[in-house]
């Protein structure tokens, strides 16, 4: 865990540009079939594993004894895909759903492991340097996975999204917390890892390629805030 000393104080007459006070949380969903396997999930609607449950509500224990006073109303959002609002749900939150913080579409490395890919796709690929579009076209197309439980969930190969796609998008989220955080609310995020990765890029206003170094587990938070004018990060992977 990568942690940064900062004040513990909480209550309202921190100043917003002295740093104090006021965090942006981020929260990575807790852990799915996928997320074992090490298959790119993007924007396949995958649930969390009974492991996973059994995380986010670790999670939010975590959570709420580092920010007794909660999260004001307004003040916590999800992904719209489901392993985020599980994991929201279960950590004991009520999220307001935020498109902006949907995983980065893999597109046509979407469900498929690095192996899988290598063999489509005829040689060597990086997610972070090649980007989805890289990939055969012909890898393109609709299928469905069955996961170990028998559920079937449909999964789609498109085109897919670029780093600077997803770093773009995430300004909206952004957008989003500032206000907030600026009118003396701390701000709950509850997403994707790689999502989460590029949105702190973002935050501290570096290449997006920064993000990859960022390592962040199923079901662990990390917090960026406001030092002395500067946007930091507070704690990561706790």
């Amino acid at each position: 865990m990568l942690q940064v000393e900062y004040s513990t104080a909480y209550d309202s007459n921190d100043r917003w540009q002295r740093g104090y006070g006021r965090r942006l949380v981020l929260l990575r969903h807790g852990q799915t079939v996928w997320s074992e396997s090490g298959q790119h999930t993007g924007r396949t609607d995958i649930p969390l594993t009974a492991e996973g449950e059994r995380q986010a509500r670790d999670a939010g224990t975590r959570i709420q004894t580092a920010f007794p006073q909660g999260f004001g109303e307004n003040c916590v959002y999800a992904s719209p895909l489901k392993r985020a609002q599980q994991t929201a749900s279960l950590a004991g939150f009520a999220p307001r759903t935020l498109p902006a913080l949907a995983e980065w579409d893999y597109g046509r490395a979407e469900g498929r492991t690095r192996q899988t890919i290598a063999q489509l796709h005829g040689g060597s690929w990086e997610l972070w340097n090649d980007g989805p579009d890289a990939l055969s076209p012909t890898m393109e197309g609709d299928w469905t996975e069955t996961l170990p439980d028998g559920e079937q969930v449909p999964v789609h190969n498109g085109p897919g999204e670029s780093l600077s796609d997803v770093y773009d998008r995430v300004q909206q989220a952004i957008d989003q917390a500032v206000p907030l955080m600026e009118s003396g609310h701390s701000v709950l995020f509850v997403a994707h890892a790689h999502v989460l990765r590029i949105l702190t890029a973002r935050w501290l206003g570096v290449d997006p390629h920064f993000a990859r170094l960022l390592r962040l587990d199923t079901a662990h938070y990390s917090i960026l805030s406001v030092y002395k004018g500067d946007r930091v990060i507070e704690r990561w992977n706790c």
